[in-house]
Parts: C-alpha cells; sequence; structure tokens
C-alpha cells in the first residue's frame, strides 16, 4: 500500500510504527505544547451550533428605502463541539435595528439549571445573510466570568405584515473562556 511490502510478514511495518513511535516520544519538545491535545489554549472553548426563534418585530418605515424595527425573539440554541461550554440553552434576544445604524440587540442564554450566558450582538447591516457578531458580557452560576465571542447570520422563516417572525441562524461559530464562579456563602453577613 505504501511502498513497503516484502515477503517478510510485516517485518518493515514493524520497524516504521517503532521508528514513528521513537520520533514522537523522543524528538519533540514537550515546552512546545504545554496543554493535552483535548483542551484548547488558556481555557478557551470553541463551538460551533444552531440556533432557531420565534418572536416579534415592530417596524417603523421612515425615509424612502429607510426603515427602524425593534424585535424580541426566542428559542432553542444547541452548541456542539468537543469544547462547547454547555450543550442547550433556551435563548432570548431583545434589540433594535434600522438601514442606517446595523443592528444592536442583548441576549439571555438559559441552561436548563437556570444558570445564564449574557452576551451583547451588533450588526452592520439589517437583514437576511448579514453578518451578526456576539460578545459575552458575564453570566451567573458556571458561567459567571465568561468571555468571548461568536458570529452568525439571519435566516428568516416568517416575517409577515402582523409582526410575527420566525427564523433561525446560520453559521454559529464561536469561542468562550469560562471564568471562576464566584463563591456561594452560607450563613449571615460578616
Amino acid at each position: 500500500m505504501f511502498g513497503l511490502r516484502d515477503g517478510s510478514g510485516g517485518h518493515h511495518w514493524r520497524n516504521l510504527v517503532v521508528a514513528i513511535g521513537l520520533l514522537a516520544t523522543c524528538g519533540c519538545d514537550r515546552r512546545a505544547d504545554p496543554q493535552p491535545a483535548t483542551t484548547a489554549p488558556e481555557g478557551i472553548r470553541t463551538f460551533t451550533g444552531s440556533w432557531s426563534a420565534t418572536g416579534t418585530r415592530q417596524t417603523l418605515s421612515l425615509a424612502p428605502g429607510q426603515q427602524a424595527a425593534v424585535f424580541k425573539v426566542g428559542g432553542s440554541l444547541l452548541l456542539s463541539g468537543e469544547q462547547r461550554p454547555h450543550l442547550g440553552f433556551r435563548a432570548e434576544v431583545i434589540g433594535f435595528s434600522d438601514t442606517l445604524s446595523g443592528v444592536q440587540a442583548r441576549s439571555v442564554w438559559t441552561d436548563e439549571q437556570g444558570d445564564k450566558v449574557f452576551s451583547e450582538l451588533r450588526g452592520a447591516e439589517m437583514g437576511p445573510g448579514k453578518p451578526i457578531t456576539g460578545r459575552f458580557s458575564g453570566g451567573t452560576g458556571r458561567y459567571a466570568g465568561v468571555s468571548g465571542e461568536y458570529t452568525f447570520s439571519w435566516q428568516y422563516l416568517t416575517n409577515n405584515e402582523e409582526g410575527e417572525v420566525s427564523g433561525r441562524v446560520v453559521g454559529l461559530s464561536g469561542w468562550a473562556r469560562l471564568g471562576s464562579p464566584l463563591p456561594t456563602t452560607t450563613g449571615g453577613a460578616q
């Protein structure tokens, strides 16, 4: 298969495996990668995910071709990746968008134990397929002190005259660094 065939029943294969093993253990500088292979540098956890949401949107038409809107959506957020901060969240977003200044919003992700992750969302333009960036701004419980960023674009599934919206994110990916949860105290004030 790799040009190492002979009639000795795999003798060259054994030598090759031994040589690769020796190179891997002796020829590597351990200082070059102090982290185990499964841990991202400096505690960073990368993730991808899927997020679908429904909610409402109120639009105000401005000058020709310009409009502003306030919106509130919520739905299920599922993360994937070996280092993801958690598997699933209930994600809620409230925000403002207009054709001149783009999108500004705030998001809360809540896990099944009630711990929350807070983030700020921004985008240069509103509309389907336009990139939106989220920046984690803290959290509660196990997410206290979280930092990081994520990006995605929005795809409408429903956007009607009555203000009902539904959609999903496309290309959700990011990273998070979990902080140390704040210690809980038991007993009275000191």
